[in-house]
C-alpha cells in the first residue's frame, strides 16, 4: 500500500494513468479506472490535467452495442520530439522520432577522426534534424549510444574510439537546454527490442559488431551493474593468455567472435589486406572452404559466449544481432545446436528484429520515458524516412 502526501500519491497516479494510455494505444476513462482500480472521478481529473498539458488527446468514440459510447484517449505523440545518436567508430547515425517512436527521420555522417571535434559535428547534425516548430514542447531529450562503458551518464571506456573526458553530455545539454542521456549501445538495444518486439521480463541482447556487448533486462529493469560494466561479455576471457585486447586483458571473447576478428581471420586466410561482411557472406554462400571455416569459428566461440550468458543470468530469451546471422538463420541454429547442456533446454534464441536500429529506438525510448516520467513503454511500430 502506497502512503505519503496527497501530492506524491497524485503524481504516482498521474504517471500510472499516462503509462496506461500509452501502452494501450487508445483507451477510455472507464477502462483506465477499472485497470488501475481508481475512482472514475480521480481518473477524470487526472485526464483533464493531461489534456490541458497537451500530453493526451481525445480521438473519438469506442464502438459499443449498448449505452453511451465512451470517448477514447491517446497519447499526443506530436507533443514533443526526441533524438538518439549512435556514435560508432566509423559512422554516426541520428534518429529523430515523436513520442510514440514514429514519424522517424534518419541521418548519417562519418565519425570525425579527431574525437575533440565530435561535439561540434553532433550540434550540426542535431540542428539539421528540424524538429517541427508547431509541437508544444519541441526537442525534449537527446540520447547518445556509446560503444563502450557508461556510468552515471559519463563515458568511462571506449575501446576503438576514445570518447572519455570530452564532456559530450554536459556540452550538448548546455547548448540545447534539454536533457541528454548516455548509455551503452547494447543496453539501448535491449530496451528497444523490449519496447517494440520482445516484451519479456528477463532478456539478454547480444550485439556483435566491432566488439561484443550484452544488454540485460532483469525483472523488467535494465541491469547495468555496480559501475556500468555489466554485460561487457566481449571482455570475458575464453582463451587464457590468448590474443591481446584493447581492454588490457588477453583472450577476450570479442578477439575471437566479433565481426572485426572474424573478418580479420578471413582476410588473413585469403591473403587480403582486409575484408568486409558482404565479401565473407558472399563467399560463404558459394561454399568457399575458408569462409566456412571462418563461420565455424564464429559458431564455436559464440556458442561458448551464449552458454556463459545463459548460466550466469538465466534469461527467458536471448536476442542475437550480427551481420553474420541477419540473413543466415542457419548460423543461429548452429549456435543453438551447440548448446547441448540440459540447463539451456527452455531458452529461446532469436534474431534481432530491429537489428542496428535497436540502438536508436532504444535511445528514443529512454528520452521519451524521461520526458513523460513513465517506467514502462510498449510501442507498436516504426518507420524511417
Amino acid at each position: 500500500m502506497i502512503t505519503g502526501s496527497k501530492e506524491l500519491i497524485r503524481d504516482i497516479n498521474t504517471r500510472l494513468v499516462l503509462e496506461t494510455i500509452i501502452n494501450n494505444g487508445s483507451i477510455s476513462r472507464a477502462a483506465i479506472a477499472k485497470h488501475l482500480g481508481l475512482t472514475k472521478a480521480t481518473i477524470s481529473a487526472i485526464v483533464q490535467e493531461l489534456i490541458v498539458k497537451r500530453l493526451v488527446i481525445e480521438i473519438g468514440s469506442d464502438d459499443t452495442s449498448h449505452g453511451r459510447k465512451p470517448i477514447l484517449l491517446s497519447l499526443n505523440k506530436k507533443a514533443g520530439y526526441v533524438i538518439c545518436i549512435d556514435i560508432g567508430a566509423s559512422t554516426v547515425t541520428a534518429l529523430l522520432s515523436d513520442l510514440a517512436g514514429e514519424d522517424c527521420v534518419l541521418k548519417r555522417i562519418k565519425t570525425p577522426k579527431n574525437p575533440t571535434g565530435l561535439v561540434n559535428e553532433l550540434i550540426s547534425l542535431i540542428e539539421s534534424m528540424q524538429v517541427p516548430k508547431d509541437c508544444p514542447y519541441g526537442l525534449v531529450g537527446i540520447t547518445l549510444g556509446i560503444h563502450g562503458v557508461v556510468a552515471d551518464n559519463k563515458v568511462l571506456f571506449t575501446p576503438y574510439y576514445d570518447l572519455a573526458g570530452i564532456g559530450l553530455e554536459r556540452r550538448l545539454q548546455e547548448y540545447f537546454n534539454t536533457p541528454v542521456y548516455m548509455e551503452n549501445e547494447a543496453n539501448l538495444s535491449v530496451i528497444g527490442e523490449k519496447a517494440f518486439k520482445y516484451d519479456y521480463s528477463n532478456m539478454a541482447y547480444v550485439s556483435i559488431h566491432s566488439g561484443i556487448g550484452v544488454g540485460l533486462i532483469i525483472n523488467d529493469r535494465l541491469f547495468a551493474g555496480y559501475c556500468g560494466r555489466a554485460g561487457e561479455f566481449g571482455h570475458t576471457i575464453i582463451e587464457p593468455d590468448g590474443r591481446q585486447c584493447p581492454c588490457g586483458n588477453r583472450g577476450c571473447l570479442e578477439q575471437y567472435a566479433s565481426e572485426r576478428s572474424i573478418l580479420a581471420e578471413y582476410a588473413a586466410m585469403k591473403g587480403l589486406p582486409e575484408a568486409d561482411s558482404e565479401l565473407l557472406l558472399s563467399a560463404y554462400e558459394r561454399k568457399d572452404p575458408d569462409a566456412a571455416s571462418a563461420m565455424d569459428c564464429f559458431v564455436k566461440y559464440m556458442s561458448i559466449g551464449v552458454n556463459n550468458i545463459l548460466n550466469a543470468y538465466n534469461p527467458e530469451i536471448v536476442i542475437i544481432n550480427s551481420p553474420f546471422t541477419k540473413n543466415h538463420p542457419e548460423i543461429l541454429q548452429q549456435i543453438e545446436a551447440a548448446l547441448s547442456s540440459k540447463m539451456n533446454s527452455y531458452v529461446k534464441i532469436v534474431p534481432s528484429v530491429l537489428q542496428d536500429s535497436s540502438i536508436l529506438l532504444g535511445g528514443c525510448c529512454i528520452a521519451i520515458k524521461g520526458f513523460l516520467e513513465v517506467d514502462r513503454l510498449k510501442l507498436r511500430q516504426f518507420s524511417f524516412y
